[in-house]
């Protein structure tokens, strides 16, 4: 049975916890591949995490190798070919967003640097931990001597909510649903697009109002988390997990004949956005590389969107310039 080396951060937390057995149990790799585990906490909270040890062990999966839980970023990332980046500090009372971004910076820099270190050169790296994307910037700014295309960040939960509200409005199962877009930040800037997706292989906008559009499917989508923490009286964490889960799937195994998915990556200029954000497009997965889905219309509707959001993350990308080397 082939091995593969993975680490999660912040397995203490609600998705790490959620995160870890699922990709113990083979979720991510098949069940054909072994996962050595390897989990980084901070130290106030490993003795829990030798708790979710036991409990891995106690799983007695025939896919899960070895366990290590650390304290230690550098032993955490050593020799790694996945690493979900997962722990990062929550928003407090009082906190702005310009405090969040530079809190959070301090995590991502040091954990760029560990990877940069010791990771596998081929590593694929996924950031969950909010803000998402510029702390996948932050993270692969440190890590100057790996490709930073190994740097992504997660859109997928919102893809996975966008496909739900689309079958839902439709009558339809998300399985029919091909081409679904987010574009940009995780945040509420992003944009749920529907001008190329397709339901059965008809479109989406023929089957749905451009009011329902700009007034429901929209806004839902882009304040789905503050809905989930105001019904559960926490953020989303299952969800959130099982969108990583598809992420890095993705990413190993590619994408279906004649679909695409959203990821965030480094922007290179499609688009019309610039080089230096890590930014959701469409995207395609094939032997382990992702492509952007080139040549799409935009119409000024979309474009309009496609700028907000882009402005938004160069703002964040300011706010932390001196992380950034």
């Amino acid at each position: 049975m082939k091995a593969v080396n993975v680490a999660i951060t912040g397995c203490a937390g609600q998705i790490g916890y959620a995160l870890a057995f699922r990709v113990a149990a083979g979720a991510v790799f098949g069940p054909d591949t072994r996962v050595n585990l390897h989990m980084l906490e901070i130290p106030a909270a490993l003795a829990g995490l030798q708790g979710i040890v036991m409990e891995l062990n106690d799983c007695a999966f025939s896919t899960l190798g070895r366990v290590a839980a650390t304290d230690d970023a550098q032993l955490a990332f050593r020799d790694c070919q996945v690493a979900f980046l997962v722990g990062a500090r929550p928003r407090g009372p009082g906190m702005e967003r310009k405090d969040l971004l530079l809190a959070n910076a301090q995590i991502f820099s040091a954990q760029g640097k560990a990877l940069n270190e010791v990771a596998d050169r081929r590593v694929k790296v996924l950031v969950v931990g909010n803000p998402a994307n510029t702390n996948a910037l932050i993270a692969q700014a440190n890590a100057p001597d790996l490709d930073a295309r190994n740097f992504t960040a997660m859109t997928r939960l919102d893809h996975n909510r966008a496909l739900y509200q689309l079958a839902a409005k439709t009558d339809s199962h998300v399985s029919d649903i091909r081409r679904m877009t987010i574009w940009g930040n995780h945040s509420s800037t992003q944009y749920p697009d529907l001008s190329h997706a397709e339901v059965d292989g008809v479109p989406a906008k023929s089957l749905v109002e451009a009011k329902w559009i700009t007034e429901t499917f929209i806004p839902v989508v882009q304040q789905r988390g503050a809905a989930v923490i105001k019904a559960r009286g926490a953020s989303s964490a299952a969800s959130a997990a099982s969108a990583a889960i598809d992420h890095v799937h993705t990413w190993v195994h590619g994408t279906r004949q004649g679909d695409w998915v959203s990821m965030a990556v480094p922007a290179d200029g499609s688009y019309g956005i610039g080089a230096g954000v890590i930014y959701s497009y469409p995207v395609t997965v094939s032997n382990g590389d992702y492509r952007i889905v080139p040549g799409l219309a935009v119409d000024e509707f979309s474009r309009q969107r496609l700028d907000a959001t882009y402005a938004e993350l160069r703002e964040e990308r300011d706010g932390v310039k001196n992380l950034l080397g």
